[in-house]
């Protein structure tokens, strides 16, 4: 791709001049048909304020130009003017008169020097002197996210915290496996904030590992005490995956001090996690206990009847007619998160998009078939389960039924009791009948030392959640 001029200063672009430029550079990076299929059917409508709107004819050209050109764009946009550039993408039916997603922009609190300016002049000084936190996600609303009994306690709690921040409930706590809705729910709360024109003005969204980065850059710039005044100036604090601050003592001491100043300034703060509070090993109990001051709410597996309505939603705002056969065969294999269920759809509708077919029962067999190895017939039965991992391990099942206790054959079979508890979801008791008549607590110890092990070896993680993926799509 060509170097790219800034622009002069003194002559800024318009919406047009500009999204010609970036295709003009974008051609040059991607093939003949991406670009006539995505690219060419974008139509810029302003650029304002370091936001460049953009519209495409369908609500899937939108979330597939976001998904997978979205940070090109975006990129050659920043090079182009010099400044920070944020890309939002809409599509032709919206309802009528509504205006483009908004972005919520992170105030830096001015140096003691700079007289106190107005909300609108502090986020453009942000936009301009520094690369902002991750803006929010359009599609992630409390309109679009489908509540089951999986998530119930969790949305219901996450409308409390809209309605009445640093109220309700503080702080809220999210947890549960990736790819459940977490991050959706925490960033509705900040559009309904924003929406209704009441709550806080003052939001940040960011993942901790985020937080941590820019913590350290402060250090290393010297400007701490900057970095201090802009997150306890917050009214709505979203942190993101804080089991990333496990084992980081220096920044769990700095967010502890920033937790502390925003709960005791009557500030709102939202939290998620992959797993509830007391099981984030490596974390300081005090903030554990923080934490916990609120409300921790779990985000489990949807089940069957829940992934068929976020099926049926995700078709219907797709404008795509997915006969019922076609929705149960992709919530039957797809079990594990909305995440999967989403990429599914988007797969189906892709696929025959570029092949120009009719999407039929057959066609979605053929183009969601999986490459990888699963096991025959489904785990109908915590037996079923065992045998076949075991089978991963080149043991048997009676081995792992057995009193064998060689490290490798342990560790087979706490990952087998481990997988059946997840996946099946069978009491303790029934897991221990499968393996040889064990009681319930030695399942218990099994199950704790999985999770320890997974905390600790990042292989184990990897092959302990790809064999779960696995059975959960065979089910």
């Amino acid at each position: 791709m060509p170097p790219l001029p800034h622009q002069p200063a003194g002559r800024p672009l318009g919406a047009n001049e500009l999204w010609d430029r970036i295709i003009e550079h974008a051609r040059t990076g991607v093939s003949e048909h991406t670009y006539n299929a995505w690219l060419s059917t974008a139509k810029p409508m302003s650029w304002s304020r370091g936001v460049l709107h953009v519209e495409v004819p369908t609500q899937f050209n939108a979330e597939w130009l976001e998904d997978k050109y979205g940070a090109l764009l975006q990129d050659l946009a920043t090079r182009l003017t010099g400044a920070p550039a944020t890309l939002r993408v809409s599509f032709k039916k919206a309802e009528p008169g509504r205006p483009p997603p908004r972005v919520a922009l992170e105030p830096v609190a001015p140096a003691p020097s700079e007289p106190s300016r107005p909300p609108e002049s502090r986020a453009l000084t942000s936009a301009s002197a520094a690369a902002p936190a991750p803006s929010l996600n359009a599609r992630y609303t409390f309109d679009r996210f489908v509540v089951g009994e999986n998530n119930r306690l969790a949305q219901a709690a996450s409308m409390a915290v809209a309605e009445r921040p640093g109220l309700s409930y503080n702080p809220l706590f999210l947890y549960g496996p990736t790819g459940l809705g977490k991050t959706h729910l925490m960033q509705a709360i900040a559009h309904r904030i924003l929406d209704g024109g009441k709550g806080p003005a003052r939001i940040c969204y960011i993942p901790a590992e985020q937080f941590m980065n820019e913590m350290v850059s402060a250090i290393q710039e010297n400007r701490t005490d900057a970095f201090r005044a802009r997150y306890r100036s917050y009214d709505l604090l979203l942190v993101d995956d804080v089991q990333f601050l496990r084992k980081k003592e220096h920044t769990q001491e700095e967010f502890f001090h920033t937790f502390n100043a925003l709960y005791n300034g009557g500030r709102q703060i939202v939290l998620t996690s992959d797993r509830r509070p007391k099981e984030l090993e490596g974390l300081e109990e005090r903030l554990v206990s923080r934490f916990e001051w609120g409300l921790v709410a779990d985000v489990s597996p949807p089940d069957y009847e829940t992934r068929v309505a976020i099926l049926q939603k995700k078709a219907q705002e797709d404008e795509v007619d997915l006969e019922p056969a076609i929705i149960d065969l992709v919530a039957r294999c797809y079990r594990s998160s909305v995440r999967e269920l989403e990429g599914a759809v988007l797969k189906l509708l892709a696929f025959g998009s570029l092949t120009r077919q009719e999407i039929t029962l057959e066609m979605a067999r053929a183009t969601l078939a999986g490459d990888e190895d699963r096991p025959v017939g489904g785990p109908e039965a915590p037996e079923a389960v065992r045998d076949w991992v075991a089978n991963q391990w080149e043991l048997s099942g009676a081995t792992l039924a057995s009193k064998e206790r060689d490290r490798e054959t342990s560790v087979a079979r706490q990952a087998a009791m481990y997988l059946i508890k997840e996946v099946l979801e069978v009491p303790l008791a029934r897991i221990g009948r499968a393996f040889g008549g064990r009681d319930h607590s030695t399942v218990l110890y099994s199950l704790r030392q999985v999770a320890k092990r997974m905390d600790a070896d990042h292989g184990f993680r990897r092959r302990i959640e790809d064999l779960e993926q696995q059975l959960r799509r065979s089910a």
